[in-house]
């Protein structure tokens, strides 16, 4: 049997990928990064400065020196903002009245309950009471069988309905002037949450400017966003 001969084009040694080309990608990139990134760096710096330590005190202070009840209510709120805490949503059994998660974890809600208790309401206790006697008027999304005083204080649709029922439901406009210190404000989210904060001063020469204190994932933070969610309920409770 005589061998084929192979009559075809010589076999080509594969050639080496050069890695120029991705790394020409990366360091692209970096350029691109420090271009549209860098003209942020002084706005964070500010934004930093705004928020100090020291800003913080002085408008507790002020707050504090007002005497009314909002006033105290926001400045329990803006001293939440100097607490380190980890956001956590997560269930957790609590102790009733007082109960609360610790204090280095929490969420939206948890700012909310805190910064009240602080002025010596317990919504703990004020939601546990309504939901207890009006259970089927708060929302049925939670698969809740009847009241839980671990949770229900802890979910931002019980506490505007809260709000709604036993305090003051007020116009949502996206005029500042309509605003006080002091009130909460429920905002709905683009993802579908909502999400729950409370009106402050802004800092130093901006003290007129309507700022909020939050936390929305980052722990509390005391931030110029009262407009940029969706603004879905303000209210006042506890005068």
């Amino acid at each position: 049997m005589r061998p084929i001969e192979y009559v075809g084009a010589a076999p080509m040694k594969k050639k080496r990928r050069s890695s120029l080309g991705g790394w020409l990608l990366v360091a692209f990139a970096l350029v691109l990064g420090v271009f549209f990134l860098h003209p942020l760096i002084p706005f964070l710096r500010a934004q930093q400065e705004l928020t100090s330590d020291a800003n913080v005190r002085e408008a507790v202070a002020d707050l504090r020196s007002d005497g009314d009840f909002s006033s105290r209510l926001a400045a329990a709120a803006l001293e939440r903002t100097q607490s380190k805490v980890s956001y956590d949503g997560s269930y957790f059994k609590i102790d009733f009245p007082e109960g609360d998660i610790s204090g280095d974890r929490g969420k939206a809600e948890d700012l909310i309950v805190r910064a009240f208790r602080a002025v010596d309401i317990d919504l703990q206790v004020d939601v546990h009471a309504d939901i207890k006697e009006n259970f089927h008027s708060y929302p049925q999304i939670f698969n809740s069988k009847g009241p839980d005083t671990n949770i229900d204080h802890r979910r931002v649709q019980n506490l505007q309905r809260f709000f709604i029922r036993k305090g003051q439901s007020l116009a949502v406009t996206t005029d500042p002037g309509d605003y006080r210190v002091g009130d909460v404000v429920v905002w709905q989210l683009l993802d579908g949450n909502k999400h729950v904060g409370v009106v402050v001063p802004g800092p130093g020469a901006l003290k007129t400017d309507k700022w909020i204190a939050h936390n929305i994932g980052n722990g509390p933070e005391w931030e110029n966003k009262l407009f940029d969610y969706r603004l879905d309920g303000h209210y006042r409770y506890g005068e």
